[in-house]
């Protein structure tokens, strides 16, 4: 039987988003014309949101460090791609891909409600181990590299805005990330 429901772009990113180098702890790296907020209730189980984003990154060639990637509902972390390997080449602004689905597992008040995320990044700049670029092709990684697992709990019966933070693990003003294009899509 059809779900009777309808994919929707609920907001895309118009505006560059500003270069971000120098941290550790992770930040929206989010326009502010790009969050978006979902109304309390929205989330029922299976319901999904797929995200989109392009952008830049930039990598030290020296013990270049990792970038973690979060979907983040209000102080939430929905979703984690977990620590990704930054290349043993030095980089600066190239370009990536990261594609995130979101599926509902659960809904409730307090922590109850959770998603089910898997993503796919693309760039040159991430690596599946601690090495040099490829001479063969950009590197694909999944995520998160554990087993799939839902995400930390919400309150689906409140409302919450979606934002999308990032963050390295080694401080250098040479990583770097900058936003270029977000999308945030329901499925269904």
């Amino acid at each position: 039987m059809s779900l009777q429901s309808w994919q929707e772009t609920f907001v895309a990113q118009y505006v560059a988003g500003t270069a971000f180098n120098t941290y550790t702890t992770a930040k929206t790296v989010l326009p502010a014309s790009a969050l978006f907020t979902l109304p309390a209730n929205y989330f029922s189980i299976g319901r999904a949101l797929r995200l989109t984003v392009a952008g830049s990154i930039s990598n030290i060639v020296t013990t270049p460090g990792t970038i973690t990637f979060q979907v983040m509902l209000g102080s939430v972390i929905a979703f984690s791609t977990g620590a990704m390997q930054l290349s043993a080449t030095a980089h600066t602004t190239l370009p990536f891909m990261l594609d995130v689905l979101l599926t509902c597992r659960s809904v409730g008040a307090g922590t109850s409600a959770t998603l089910m995320g898997q993503a796919v990044m693309q760039s040159q700049c991430v690596v599946a181990t601690a090495v040099a670029d490829s001479d063969e092709t950009h590197t694909m990684l999944l995520a998160p590299d554990t087993a799939p697992a839902v995400g930390t709990g919400f309150d689906s019966t409140a409302a919450q805005q979606v934002d999308f933070w990032a963050g390295f693990s080694v401080n250098d003003a040479g990583n770097q990330v900058q936003l270029q294009q977000y999308v945030l899509e329901s499925l269904n």
